[in-house]
C-alpha cells in the first residue's frame, strides 16, 4: 500500500519501499546501531541484514494522516540502549518527514539483539 499525498496539482504516490529505504539509511547513520534485524519465523532466530536488504527489518503502517514505522535493530554491546533508541526515533522521524514529506506518527524501535565484538 503506497502512501498518498494530495495537493492542488494532483496526487503523489510514494511506495513503501522508498519510505523504508529512507528510514533504514537514517537508522544506519545513528551511533550504536549495528544493522537491521530479520527474524526467521521457522527457527525464531534473528539475523543481521546486509545493507542491500535493510528494508526487511522495517515495517510500515500507513494511516490516512500519518505513517507509523517499526524498526527492528541490532545494537552494539556496551552502548546505552535508551540513548540509541531516542536518537534513532528523532533521526528517522526527521529524515522521513524531510525527504518524503509524510507526517510520521510513531517510530517504534525493537532491539532484537546485541552484537559483541571481541
Amino acid at each position: 500500500m503506497a502512501c498518498k499525498i494530495k495537493n492542488k496539482y494532483g496526487t503523489i504516490n510514494i511506495e513503501n519501499e522508498v519510505v523504508a529505504r529512507v528510514a533504514g539509511m537514517a537508522a544506519m547513520e545513528c551511533y550504536g546501531v549495528v544493522g537491521m534485524a530479520a527474524k526467521n519465523v521457522r527457527d525464531g532466530l534473528v539475523h543481521l541484514l546486509k545493507i542491500e536488504s535493510l528494508t526487511k527489518g522495517i515495517v510500515l503502517h500507513a494511516g490516512e494522516k500519518s505513517i507509523n514505522i517499526d524498526l527492528h535493530i541490532i545494537a552494539e554491546y556496551g552502548t546505552n540502549i535508551t540513548a540509541i533508541c531516542e536518537s534513532l526515533i528523532s533521526a528517522v522521524k526527521y529524515k522521513v518527514e524531510d525527504i518524503c514529506g509524510l507526517t510520521v506518527g510513531r517510530v517504534n524501535v525493537f532491539v532484537e539483539g546485541l552484537r559483541v565484538d571481541e
